[in-house]
Order: C-alpha cells, then sequence, then structure tokens
C-alpha cells in the first residue's frame, strides 16, 4: 500500500512552495496537479513520475471529482506515493474532504501538507496588510463562487474581505455589499495571478472597480475590499504593477 499526500502548492511562484513539499515533489511515483500550479513545479518531480492533469479550474474543462477520488485510491493501492497537488493551500477551498473521505473508505494511508494560500499571500503581495489596529480589526475569506448562498448582511459588517474565485461574480459582490450598507467609497484591489511575474493590480472602490475592470478576463483573481486597501500607497514595493 502507497501513501497519498494532499499538497499546498502556494499561490502562484515555485518560490513560495514550503520545503516539505519541495522533497515529496522529488521522491513521488504519481502527480495529480491542478490547473492553477506553477508549470516550474512539474519540472521538480522523477522523470520517471506519472503525471495527470486534472482541471479544477473556473469555466474550464476538470476532471470530475468522483474520478480523481478514484484516482487517488487506484495509484495508492498500487503502491506509489502519490501527490496531489493543490494551488494555494489544501483546506481552503481545495475540496479536499471528498477526497479524504474516499482514502479513507478504501482503507489508504494519507497526509495533508500546508501550502500558502492565496486569500493571504495576495494582499500580501499587492502591499496591502488584512489587520490594522484601527482600520481591520478582522477579516473574512469567502468564495464567490455561489454568491446566493452567502449571508451578504453579515459580510457588509466585516471591516476587511478577501473574495476568492470572484472575478466573474465581481458585479455582483458589488451590488451586494453596497445594497447591504457597504459605502460606495469603499476601497477595493483586484489581484491577478498573485505570486507570478504576470500579476496585476487594478485600484479603485465599490462605485468605480467594474468601470476600471471592464472587458478584462478577471481570471484568477482574489479582491481584497476595505479600508486597508488605502494602506498600499504607504506598503507597497516599488515594482508593483497597478492600474
Amino acid at each position: 500500500m502507497g501513501k497519498v499526500y494532499l499538497v499546498g502548492a502556494g499561490p502562484g511562484d515555485v518560490a513560495y512552495l514550503t520545503v516539505k513539499a519541495y522533497k515529496l515533489l522529488q521522491q513521488t511515483n504519481v502527480l495529480i496537479y491542478d490547473a492553477l500550479i506553477d508549470a516550474e513545479l512539474l519540472n521538480l518531480v522523477p522523470s520517471d513520475c506519472l503525471k495527470l492533469d486534472v482541471g479544477k479550474r473556473g469555466g474550464k474543462v476538470s476532471t470530475p471529482q468522483t474520478e480523481i477520488n478514484e484516482l487517488l485510491v487506484k495509484y495508492s493501492q498500487q503502491g506509489n506515493l502519490v501527490l496531489r497537488l493543490k494551488s494555494g493551500d489544501p483546506f481552503i477551498f481545495g475540496r479536499c474532504t471528498s477526497e479524504i473521505e474516499a482514502l479513507k473508505a478504501a482503507n489508504c494511508e494519507f497526509e495533508v501538507i500546508p501550502g500558502i494560500s492565496s486569500a493571504l499571500a495576495a494582499p500580501l503581495l499587492a502591499g496591502i496588510p488584512l489587520t490594522d489596529p484601527v482600520l481591520s480589526r478582522c477579516f473574512a475569506v469567502f468564495t464567490a463562487h455561489e454568491p446566493d448562498a452567502l449571508n451578504w448582511e453579515a459580510l457588509a459588517a466585516i471591516e476587511t474581505l478577501v473574495v476568492l474565485m470572484g472575478g466573474k461574480n465581481l458585479p455582483e459582490v458589488v451590488h451586494q455589499l453596497i445594497r447591504h450598507g457597504k459605502s460606495r467609497a469603499t476601497p477595493i484591489a483586484v489581484i491577478r495571478y498573485c505570486g507570478t511575474p504576470q500579476q496585476q493590480i487594478w485600484v479603485g472602490t465599490l462605485e468605480t472597480i467594474l468601470d476600471k475592470t471592464a472587458n478584462i478576463s478577471l481570471s484568477p483573481v482574489v479582491i481584497t475590499i476595505g479600508e486597508v486597501v488605502e494602506l498600499r500607497k504607504y506598503l507597497q514595493a516599488k515594482n508593483i504593477h497597478t492600474r
């Protein structure tokens, strides 16, 4: 019997990979990976490693989750060291529950390896602190994949919000927050391809951001909303490109 490692690849660039994940990549027999990982990671595995791209990106063709579960069980039972590589952190919207349930049902050994979540890294790399003694005493992270399922009244009352998978539904996010009491002047930053050389940032307010991002494919993006966005004027690195 082999073992399955559910590993977080971090937000983008291979440089943000953890040391433990790096070592596991060099040992793995089977790599089952998501679409948003850095392609450079594929060069870290042994030359004879079986590499399976299962997609898992919004709006794109992806392998059904049940098939991914079956692949993990199959190759583990064959005695392989299987590495299930996910972008960010595997326990933050990483759909690990289904995979772990399948592995446990088949008595397969597994281990979860944390990664740096884009929810934390994207604002940081854009020069935006998620907490501040005055402007942000707490923050919330949510996915806008299913906006109808969210408690917008509660979210609108939180000082700082981080939205994952929200590019497609940015108009709805803006509409719901304003409708439930957020000021139209609330600062917002849309960060695309965080942690990569292609990183781009659009900054505005809830009132202006839709015009600033019109006709732009906002995927993948991390959206940060709150007064802390204004702090990037003082904290951002000089090499950060903003629109």
